[in-house]
This record gives structure tokens, sequence and C-alpha cells, in this order.
């Protein structure tokens, strides 16, 4: 199978380690197309090169970066006409014009697609973002939905083609790895959060949580975005300075070691009117690495944790409290979500198996 995978989010080295395991199965021939870099509120993404062997990587420019609904690939009909793929990949939501631009050249070629999607909500878009949906749903041959949610949408949305609910990618166990060393009673206890800092992550609510904890604790927040201004006031409100660390975004590469010096990760997110929380990656990547996880009842969030963490109710300050407040107290429940939280990512997540169901996708569609 000549396979063309177009995508902006495979910047992420983390991420490449998926394209390998795919290029890895012997009867796929792989090309990725990504951009050279990416605007979004954290600043500005550039390609990581941490995972590219076995594999063609091709770097082509976008038109509007930093626009998630308008952004393009300008030059990438050449490369498409000259690699005459079997299937083109396109890692982008349907209703995107970099989606609806590669099917068009798509179907001169004759090509299958595949688009992948995390929309979870069941929205209505102005023109020309409604023209270009139908047009990518009524002409693609399958769809990857990263969520339970998203598959229910495109289906409610009239796509009639596969449907599959794959996350985007998953981790590789041998980086995100646990520490070598047992569990032990840590002397101050060290909270975490990694993602975006914006309001429908909910971190407000997980330092609200924290102001009536007890015991010796700390709080490490690593990210960027609109929101981290007004959470550094809110701590310094509420006599808290001294015990929150704030941390500037990390490449991918960075980030197990970050983990691991946690002893729980905290996805506090909250629906909001146009978004409710589609993965939430943080949490594997955490559970990989042996740390116990908190998630809320947003969005995916329940499905992806199952019973290797704890969840609370969004939106509940104080049951946020009581759950962390219980790990901080109970050393074998640490134990055994570290254990469950492992065995989850081994079983589900890990980087292989998100390519081999994939594969099987590109298999299924090729083969109708």
């Amino acid at each position: 199978m000549r396979i063309a995978l177009v995508s902006k989010a495979c910047l992420v080295g983390a991420y490449q380690r998926k394209l390998e395991e795919l290029a890895a199965l012997p009867d796929i021939n792989l090309t990725v197309i990504v951009p050279p870099s990416w605007r979004d509120e954290r600043g500005t993404i550039a390609l990581e090169r941490e995972h590219v062997s076995g594999y063609r990587l091709i770097v082509e420019r976008i038109a509007f970066n930093g626009n998630y609904h308008l952004y393009f690939f300008p030059g990438i009909a050449r490369h498409l006409d000259a690699l005459r793929p079997d299937l083109i990949h396109i890692d982008e939501e349907p209703y995107n014009y970099a989606t609806y631009h590669v099917l068009r050249i798509a179907r001169r070629l004759r090509a299958k697609t595949v688009f992948f999607a995390w929309q979870n909500l069941n929205r209505r878009y102005p023109f020309p973002f409604d023209v270009i949906e139908r047009a990518v749903l009524s002409g693609a041959d399958a769809c990857i939905a990263g969520n339970h949610d998203s598959a229910q949408v495109w289906r409610a949305k009239g796509f009639k083609g596969r449907v599959e609910v794959i996350p985007q990618f998953g981790v590789d166990p041998d980086i995100y790895s646990p520490q070598a060393t047992g569990v032990e009673v840590p002397v101050t206890f060290t909270i975490g959060y990694v993602g975006r800092l914006v309001e429908e992550k909910g971190v407000d609510l997980l330092v609200r949580a924290l102001a009536g904890l007890t015991g010796n604790w700390q709080l490490v927040i690593v990210g960027s975005g609109p929101t981290g201004k007004m959470l550094a006031s809110l701590t310094n409100r509420l006599g808290m300075r001294q015990r929150v660390m704030f941390r500037p975004w990390l490449r991918s590469k960075e980030l197990p070691a970050v983990y691991r010096a946690l002893d729980v990760l905290v996805l506090p997110s909250r629906t909001k009117r146009n978004w409710k929380e589609q993965f939430g990656r943080t949490l594997i990547e955490a559970m990989a690495c042996g740390v116990p996880v908190i998630g809320s009842t947003c969005g995916e969030i329940p499905y992806v944790i199952g019973e290797a963490g704890l969840i609370f109710p969004e939106g509940d300050v104080a049951a946020l409290r009581a759950c962390i407040q219980r790990l901080m107290r109970d050393a074998g429940l640490r134990r055994d979500l570290i254990a469950r939280g492992r065995e989850r990512i081994l079983q589900h997540y890990t980087q292989k198996q998100i390519a081999l169901a994939t594969a099987n996708v590109y298999r299924a569609v090729l083969a109708a």
C-alpha cells in the first residue's frame, strides 16, 4: 500500500513514533507531509525530528499558519502527483479547508481517502465551512474518530463510510516509562497539570481545590496559554504562591521526566458551550510513566481512564479536593493505580497498537 499521510500534528517528535510503527508494517510504503511549524496559543511549535526512520518525511509550507479552519498546503499537489498514493490519510477535521483541498487532489488521483476527527459536538458551521464539511463527508471513504462522541457526530451528520474509534496517537512505553524505584511516601506530595492554559481545561478549579488541602504538597503547572496570568494571580490571592510552580511548555522529549517527578496528574477539564474534552493525552502519558491520574467526567476522560484512576464530577471543587486528599493518605491506592494505569497503556494505548489499528482501516478501505 502506498500511503500518504498529511498531518500538522506530526510536527511533534513523540507523535512520530506511530509513523515508524506504521512504516515497519511489511505492506505499507509510507510518506508523511508536515509543515515546518504551527502556531497556536502556546506560540510557534517547530518541527521536531525525533522518530523519522523507515518512512519519507516531506516538509511543505502552509498558508494561513495558525488559522485552524483556513490553513492548507498550497504546493502539496506536486508531491501527491509524484507519489501516486493508493490512499491519503488527511489528519484533519472534515470542516477544515486543508481536508477539502487534499480530498479534491485525491479524487483526481483516484486515491482512497481517510480523514481524522476529534470534534465531539454536533455543531453547525457557517459558509463556507458547512459546504466544505458536506463535500468531505460525501466524498471520503473512511473516518478515524478520536473519541466515541465524535463517531456519533459524523454518523448523525450522515457520513456513510467506515468509522473507527482510534486515538490519533498513543505513547511509546519505552520512552514514557516509570521510575526504576518503587512507590515511596513523598516528603512533599507533588500534584501536576500539563497542558494548555485555557479556561476549558479547568486549571483554576484545581488551584481552588488545593486551597483547602491539608498536608505537605506542591503544585507544578506545565504549559502556556491565555489564562496563565489569571492563574498566577489566583494563586497569590489564595496565599499559595510558595506552593505553586509555573513552568513553560516543554518539548515532547522532556515530558517523561516531568511526569516521573509527580505523585499525581490532574486533568480537571470542564464542558463549555463549544467544547468538551476530546481525549486528554496527558492522562495516557502520565499513566505510562507510572503516575496515578485524576480526571473529571468531561467528554472522553472517563473512557481514557477506565478503572485505572479516580474520576470526579466536572466543576466539583470539593470532590476534586477529596480525590487528591485520598491519594495523599493512601499509599496502597497509589500503588494500585500505578499498576492499573501502566497495564491499561500496554493493553490499549501504545503507538504500536494505534498504528496497527490505523493500518487495519487502510486495508479495509482499499479492499472495499
